[in-house]
């Protein structure tokens, strides 16, 4: 069924009470960034080549990173399962927990858990999976997906988080950051009493050593992954690095460009389950290595870029797009522009296709990606395999149902930026429907939708001699 976006962004739109947490936090978060790379980093784009490098390196050799991975990680005494999609992934918690008697799992932070809905899976079967990151304890509560990959409920402020906290857990109505980190800390560790089983992302796996790394601030995710007897880690296949050094450089280049850190509060390396003589720890650990069509991403030489991503978050963050509508208006489990280019490389075109409207094309997202993702021209791209022009697009293309009028319209516009003639000829012309546009504008297809919510600059006597003297507009 293909996902109609429109009227989730029209009520986001129209909620201002989101529009200001968002733009509150989107800001801060740019600030962070900012200001921790002027003031701790002398070679921050020379970082960010590094890590283009190291990711294409794995991605290039990716077969042999993987068997590598597993090779070292079983004589560390991991369990490796492989899925080659969600259903799987999910059905090998499940046979797990049924192996184990086990009817409850708690989680650490996983946005792999969440593409592969496994908390929805597990509900059916009549077993809980409880979060325990707080962002994403916040909107188990009130049954929401997570509206960013990093900060799962930034759209919610101090006192919206105080009226969930009283009407879901009964406790008294706060709006201090600390009493509501209080109220979450007291019921979260009623709960890890009696944690048999816990769950947790994997941010880097790295081949040689044979380990894990997680990353996080809260201290959760390393309780999920050293109080239980059996502990269970889901890893993209991309999120492969060959050595520590490669690891601990992705991560210089992550925590600064996701919320502003120079180093999150806990890094948690896991080198395998509890060894003889060993007090505590995990007696299992499981590593779900997850395919999800990324193996087919990895074939597609106009695609595969998209999986150097680390999920950092940060072209959400800098998006303008995203700060006006939020996470939820994507109706994906990845929002914002990485959101856009792996949606419907991840769960099929046909479905997905309508996620390639939030995009204003500005390229801010390709400017600040930490490892140089080019996210604004792979959206073109997969906007123009959309229409049936691309010659190796995602899965799904085929059962799109073609919107004639939308390539008519595009076919036109490209003959017109390709012919110097007509591109001047139309630009010299604007002035002649500015008139129209502005008295007739709310009822114009397309334009309409513009002028609901903005208003319609004026357009200049010659726009063309006004574009040539723009500032970075170079004619040739």
């Amino acid at each position: 069924m293909k996902v109609d976006h429109s009227r989730v962004v029209t009520e986001k739109i129209n909620d201002k009470q989101l529009r200001e947490n968002l733009s509150s936090a989107m800001h801060t978060l740019q600030t962070n960034r900012k200001n921790l790379i002027q003031k701790r980093f002398t070679n921050w784009e020379e970082l960010r080549d590094s890590g283009k490098a190291s990711k294409n390196n794995t991605l290039t050799n990716l077969k042999e990173r993987l068997l590598e991975f597993e090779e070292n990680a079983t004589k560390n005494g991991f369990i490796i399962h492989w899925a080659k999609d969600g259903n799987e992934a999910c059905e090998i918690i499940y046979k797990l927990m049924l192996e184990k008697n086990i009817s409850k799992i708690l989680k650490g932070k996983s946005m792999a858990s969440e593409e592969i809905h496994l908390n929805h899976f597990l509900k059916e079967k009549g077993i809980d999976a409880i979060e325990t990151d707080l962002g994403e304890l916040i909107i188990q509560l009130i049954d929401e997906p997570p509206v960013h990959i990093v900060v799962p409920a930034i759209h919610k402020n101090r006192y919206e988080i105080g009226e969930i906290f009283k009407e879901h857990l009964n406790a008294p109505l706060e709006s201090e950051p600390e009493k509501l980190n209080a109220i979450a800390r007291e019921y979260m560790r009623e709960e890890f009493k009696t944690l048999k089983m816990g769950l947790g992302g994997v941010n880097f796996a790295i081949s040689k050593e044979g380990a894990i790394w997680m990353l996080e601030n809260e201290g959760n995710g390393r309780m999920c992954t050293t109080i239980p007897d059996i502990t269970v880690n889901i890893c993209g296949i991309e999120k492969i690095v060959e050595r520590f050094e490669d690891a601990a450089m992705l991560n210089t280049l992550l925590i600064p460009s996701a919320t502003g850190q120079f180093i999150t509060n806990y890094n948690n390396i896991i080198t395998g389950p509890r060894q003889e003589g060993e007090l505590d720890g995990p007696i299992e650990c499981h590593i779900i290595m997850l395919d999800n069509n990324r193996s087919r991403m990895l074939t597609n030489k106009e695609y595969y870029e998209a999986l150097r991503c680390i999920r950092c978050g940060a072209c959400m963050n800098f998006c303008p797009v995203y700060d006006k509508v939020g996470g939820h208006s994507y109706k994906a489990v990845y929002p914002g522009p990485i959101g856009e280019v792996i949606t419907p490389q991840l769960f099929g075109m046909d479905t997905n296709s309508g996620i390639l409207t939030l995009c204003s094309l500005c390229g801010r997202c390709s400017e600040v990606c930490p490892v140089k993702i080019p996210l604004a021209d792979l959206i073109r791209k997969l906007r123009r395999d959309k229409v049936g022009e691309g010659k190796n697009p995602p899965i799904g293309t085929d059962k799109l149902k073609k919107n004639k009028i939308e390539a008519m319209v595009f076919k036109g516009y490209s003959k017109v930026q390709m012919n110097g003639f007509a591109f001047r000829t139309a630009m010299k012309s604007a002035i002649m429907f500015n008139g129209i546009v502005h008295k007739f504008g709310d009822r114009i297809p397309v334009i309409k939708n513009w002028v609901a919510y903005k208003d319609l600059g004026e357009f200049e006597f010659d726009l063309h001699k006004e574009m040539k003297e723009m500032q970075g507009v170079i004619y040739e």
